[in-house]
């Protein structure tokens, strides 16, 4: 887990920016006791929040709509990836396999 502190320098980050980004719901840090820690993840998303408003000059709202957009797509994604587990699995127990006879 990441410090603030680490977190802050490593994003290049201000202590205020962090504060903002975490009362919008843009970045939920796993563990707020008696200060929160940070994932590489949680490092990844700060740097493309970062990248889009100095950037690309994308506003609040459009962070918002991106960052919406992206946890869906990695949602849909391991959905998908379990999916397909389970069809290999169940493909090498001899079951579920599909047959198309007439």
């Amino acid at each position: 887990m990441i410090s603030v502190r680490e977190f802050l320098v490593r994003a290049r980050l201000e202590r205020h920016s962090l504060e903002a980004w975490i009362a919008a719901g843009w970045l939920i840090p796993p563990q707020t006791e008696p200060e929160p820690t940070f994932s590489d993840v949680d490092l990844a998303r700060a740097q493309l929040i970062r990248d889009l408003r100095e950037d690309f000059g994308v506003n609040d709202e459009g962070v918002t709509v991106i960052l919406h957009l992206l946890d869906q797509m990695h949602g849909l994604r391991r959905s998908m990836q379990e999916l397909l587990g389970e069809l290999h699995a169940s493909r090498r127990s001899g079951g579920g396999s599909i047959e198309g006879g007439t």
